[in-house]
């Protein structure tokens, strides 16, 4: 037998158990409720991130929260933006205005090369236009649509709910918490003027702040009674299904030698229980993957012949116990980030993602960050039919 015959069959003997089978027509979600379906940065499967066109589009696929993540530019506006640095997701390079602009800049201690939203007034950011920053998805509407305000999105969330008849909810990042107060640009205090401006500075309102420094929720904890999400972040899964690990930069900063990892502890969990209402883990944190390792190299094995190393090639291991130990100290549990391309699709899945939804759900996850928000709804309604 070849080798890619060997680790094939050694493939297929790893799957013979499915992946989790699903409760019927129940959730084992902290509330017992259905997990909520959060639209990760819009609708950014289909169209660029972060755009009222992006949002709009994912409320019409059924999301119950838009997920704008906030950075902030040089006169002190909120803006929807997946990172400062705007070389990606804009197309600032072909303004030849702004070509001055490009510098190097250190974020959360690493060096980056670009155009950064801290040296562009909201009227020069209004002149630029947003892009996909994925080189695997459509560049079909590239160049069309505005870079929006957390204003406008806050506007536009108002509005959408009244057409659609349910309220729809919003869950803003804020993005480097530390690296915007080193530049005299807090963003909590913006965030929560402008949430209170909409009426959604309250507890029950259909609002989650996320971030993943929890100096930045401990002081937003004093300024607002939002619920609040510590998101928990890593480098890479190791071939053996192990999770490498990153530092929060807030901790890297104060000296503090703990990296997410350690916060998933039930230790760590209790501690996050006094800053925080929920987390938002990394997934693999919750069901990891392993590779079938080549034992000439050492490294992760190409098992399906493709000539590239992918999730194609992992298996599913048992899920961990964090969303158990969340959910004993009344946490809730909202993992990211769920695509459908099939390269990021374990091969439990047999390149289905609704089957990667409905394993998460019934091991009792309470919400998803979705790429395809229309793909989440129907996998949660097949488990709410069945």
């Amino acid at each position: 037998m070849s080798k890619h015959g060997v680790l094939a069959a050694a493939l297929a003997a790893a799957l013979a158990a499915p992946a989790m089978a699903a409760p019927k027509g129940i959730f084992p979600t902290l509330d017992g409720k259905a997990p909520l379906v959060i639209a990760h940065r819009g609708a950014s499967g289909y169209l660029p991130d972060h755009t009222l066109e992006g949002y709009a589009k994912a409320i019409e696929l059924g999301a119950d929260y838009i997920e704008p993540d906030l950075v902030m530019t040089k006169d002190g506006v909120l803006i929807a933006r997946h990172e400062p640095n705007l070389k990606d997701t804009t197309d600032v390079s072909k303004h030849p205005e702004f070509a001055s602009r490009k510098r190097k800049m250190k974020v959360d201690g690493v060096e980056e090369e670009g155009w950064f939203a801290s040296d562009f007034t909201l009227a020069e950011i209004k002149t630029l236009r947003a892009v996909q920053p994925r080189a695997d998805r459509s560049k079909a509407f590239d160049g069309q649509f505005q870079i929006p305000t957390f204003d406008e999105v806050l506007a536009l969330r108002e509005k959408k709910s009244k057409e659609v008849g349910r309220e729809i909810g919003v869950y803003p990042e804020t993005k480097h918490p530390t690296y915007h107060q080193q530049l005299g640009l807090a963003l909590e205090k913006p965030l929560v003027t402008l949430l209170a401006k909409y009426r959604l500075n309250r507890k029950n309102a259909p609002v989650f702040i996320q971030s993943f420094e929890a100096a930045n929720l401990k002081t937003l904890r004093k300024l607002t009674p939002n619920k609040l999400v510590y998101l928990l972040d890593a480098n890479d899964v190791r071939p053996d299904g192990s999770i490498d690990a990153n530092r929060p930069y807030d901790f890297v900063v104060s000296g503090d030698q703990r990296t997410y990892a350690d916060m998933l502890t039930p230790a760590g969990l209790k501690e996050i229980k006094t800053f925080a209402d929920g987390i938002g883990p990394w997934k693999p944190y919750l069901i990891s993957w392993q590779a079938m390792v080549d034992p000439k190299t050492g490294k992760a094995a190409d098992v399906d012949g493709d000539k590239q190393v992918d999730q194609r090639d992992m298996t599913l291991l048992e899920p961990s116990s964090v969303i158990r130990d969340a959910h004993k100290l009344g946490l809730l549990v909202h993992a990211y980030t769920f695509r459908n391309e099939a390269r990021l699709l374990a091969a439990n899945y047999q390149g289905n993602p609704g089957e990667e939804y409905r394993t998460y759900f019934a091991a009792g996850l309470d919400g998803v960050f979705s790429d395809f928000t229309d793909t989440a709804v129907a996998a949660r309604a097949q488990m709410q039919a069945r």
